[in-house]
């Protein structure tokens, strides 16, 4: 899945978490925190396997299992220890987000889910890094796809149902820094 696709379904998980009070309220913090938990996995892997190559694949280390569930506990247990225990489980929610958007083609035969288990299972990579104009090429003809750009706009209409949270902060900020909301966990 590319970027959009990660983020929109993340934004649209810590929406309807909030919206069954399972997560806190979005607003700037948690948006720009879940969003870049969204790109987490992909912000490791693909450099560290395509220009820096350390990593066997474009999906292995920030895609297993064994580092992202781990990296989710500890999320939320910082979070909690800060007093932001919602803010932990949001982040926990989009890194998990990203690996079930990222496995969904598996389910179709089109793409492979070996990597949530590496390097306990092996996983297959590029040669060299791979060009991203031929990757979007290789995609358009690939309803998994398009389907990014239909959670990209569900995600929009859910974002200004939301009362657009992050942009209200950015224009009317003067300086100061976003608050960051409470949960009912944050109690606990």
């Amino acid at each position: 899945m590319w970027p959009l696709g990660h983020a929109a379904g993340a934004y649209l998980l810590a929406s309807v978490g909030a919206e069954r009070d399972w997560l806190p309220e979005p607003n700037a913090v948690l948006v720009v925190t879940v969003l870049f938990a969204s790109q987490t996995p992909d912000l490791i892997d693909k450099p560290f396997a395509w220009y820096i190559p350390i990593l066997p694949a474009g999906r292995s280390f920030g895609h297993s299992l064994f580092f992202v569930l781990p990296l989710c506990l500890l999320a939320v247990l910082a979070a909690r220890r800060v007093g932001w225990a919602g803010l932990g489980l949001a982040i926990s929610a989009a890194l998990l987000s990203h690996l079930a958007l990222d496995v969904i083609p598996a389910l179709w035969g089109g793409g492979g889910w070996r990597y949530l288990l590496w390097p306990v299972l092996s996983v297959e990579g590029f040669n060299s890094a791979p060009s991203i104009g031929a990757m979007l090429e290789d995609s358009l003809d690939m309803p998994y796809f398009w389907a990014e750009f239909v959670l990209a706009g569900l995600a929009f209409v859910r974002w200004r149902a939301d009362d657009w949270p992050g942009v209200t902060w950015l224009f009317e900020r003067g300086g100061t820094a976003p608050t960051v909301v409470r949960s009912r966990q944050d109690d606990d």
